[in-house]
């Protein structure tokens, strides 16, 4: 009778104690873990991280660091951490937080828009683990222009504006690889063709896109634009497109956070090869980053003798088109008229 009581209690303890484990194992895994108020939030591991920086970046996410050690533990994460983005939920618990992250979410890039290369470098590494630094370096690496048919001048060209998926620890050299692969799949036979056949290269097309893309906003206006320039170009006459000319100002300054509104006679003077009042062709690269619009504008131009134009004074955004100096010139002259009138000087 004895023994049969011990057992009672012996068995009471052991039901007791697992009932305790068991409470402990689900509240360790399946309870809810989050601290934060937000639907979700991003947690960003860099490369090479380990768990301890794992918990580091989670603390102020969760309601419990000690339980997300122990499921890690269970679930051999303490020593397969994962690099990059990863999203964590309302509410998850201990067990769903461990596996959010060992899944990595991709990331939408956008980009356009960008003046120079070191903008966009900014802009990238803003959005990826690699910091404009390295990207920078990766962009102008030498044997990499070599072999890519670029130079210093006109690598920008290869970074075609659009939105992109990456995962978020994407190094400079897999980023600067991906965009070189982007770059020859816009170019395709289509669009090759279509440069061949105005007698450019894709990287003159580049070059020429971005001036477009300066002279106007207008989409539907652009290949009316491309048309004048084509026009210039196939009769040996100077671009001398006002963009150019405040590129070389803003360049020769090393200041491309200057304000130019209105070109003056001393700007047109400045020497760069990049002011094409100054020399014939197009310049040596593009003096911004073009959009497809432009670049597709150009491959797509208005047929029309316009060799001129003017920003217009009564279709706001929009230009005057001529033919002849006199129909330029007396475009010039209301145009000159009004911005006079709004006491624009520089």
């Amino acid at each position: 009778m004895k023994a049969k009581k011990i057992i009672g209690i012996v068995s009471v303890i052991i039901v007791t104690v697992a009932i305790a484990y068991g409470y402990k194992l689900y509240s360790d895994i399946f309870a809810s873990n989050t601290s934060f108020n937000e639907p979700e939030v991003a947690v960003f591991v860099p490369t090479n991280a380990n768990f301890e920086v794992v918990k580091d970046l989670l603390k102020p996410y969760v309601k419990d660091i000690e339980k997300i050690q122990s499921v890690a533990e269970k679930k051999s994460f303490v020593t397969n951490v994962k690099a990059g983005k990863f999203i964590l939920k309302k509410g998850m618990n201990s067990n769903d937080i461990i596996n959010a992250m060992r899944q990595p979410v991709a990331i939408k890039i956008n980009f356009n828009n960008q003046e120079r290369l070191e903008d966009l470098a900014g802009r990238i590494g803003q959005q990826i683990e690699a910091d404009s630094t390295s990207l920078m370096k990766s962009f102008l690496d030498p044997e990499f222009l070599k072999e890519n048919g670029f130079n210093e001048d006109n690598v920008l060209s290869m970074f075609i504006p659009n939105q992109y998926e990456f995962f978020w620890n994407t190094n400079a050299d897999k980023f600067r690889d991906r965009m070189a692969k982007e770059y020859r799949k816009f170019w395709n036979e289509d669009r090759t063709k279509k440069a061949e056949a105005l007698g450019l290269t894709p990287l003159q097309v580049s070059a020429l896109a971005s001036i477009v893309h300066k002279e106007t906003v207008k989409t539907d206006e652009r290949p009316r634009v491309a048309g004048v320039y084509l026009n210039r170009l196939n009769k040996g006459i100077k671009l001398e497109a006002d963009p150019t000319v405040i590129y070389s100002v803003k360049k020769n300054a090393n200041d491309y956070s200057l304000v130019i509104k209105r070109v003056l006679n001393k700007d047109l003077a400045t020497d760069s090869p990049y002011n094409t009042y100054m020399y014939a062709g197009l310049p040596p690269g593009p003096i911004a980053m073009p959009d497809i619009t432009a670049i597709d504008a150009v491959l797509n131009p208005e047929k029309h003798k316009y060799i001129y134009f003017c920003a217009s004074v009564t279709n706001f955004g929009y230009h005057e088109f001529a033919i002849t100096p006199a129909e330029h010139e007396a475009n010039r002259q209301k145009y000159v008229a009004w911005i006079n009138s709004q006491g624009i000087k520089r």
